[in-house]
């Protein structure tokens, strides 16, 4: 099953965080960092999924912006890979600021998308 294996990874991961809708207290979606490269001092945000029924609204957003805040504490860039057939994922990150930099093999193996903001840009948004 997709979600077990998704799981599993996450937890062992040690950067997996969950969005809880504050209004229901239900559990609608993940995320996490990735990839922290203290030479190049930025981290990867993925893995992001949420609840279709809060696709479309501020929850993304939300989560990305508290996730990048905390990031850049610690490095001076984010970077997203995003596979190139979701395009949904690429316009999300687009409205965060990141900019469409290249592409690299994500941790998978798979061809991606590679979108980064730094914190500058950040700061300035």
């Amino acid at each position: 099953m997709f979600f077990e294996g998704y799981f599993r990874e996450a937890l062992s991961s040690h950067g997996a965080l969950v969005a809880i809708d504050r209004t229901s207290g239900k559990l609608i979606g993940a995320s996490r960092f990735h990839g922290y490269d203290p030479d190049r001092s930025e981290v990867e945000i993925g893995w992001t999924f949420l609840a279709r029924s809060h696709w479309g609204g501020s929850y993304n957003g939300e989560m990305k912006h508290l996730m990048m805040q905390h990031a850049f504490r610690f490095v001076n860039t984010v970077v997203f890979l995003i596979v190139p057939a979701n395009v949904r994922s690429q316009r999300s990150v687009e409205k965060l600021g990141a900019i469409r930099t290249g592409s690299r093999l994500d941790g998978g193996g798979r061809e991606s998308i590679v979108y980064q903001l730094t914190r500058s840009a950040f700061e300035r948004s």
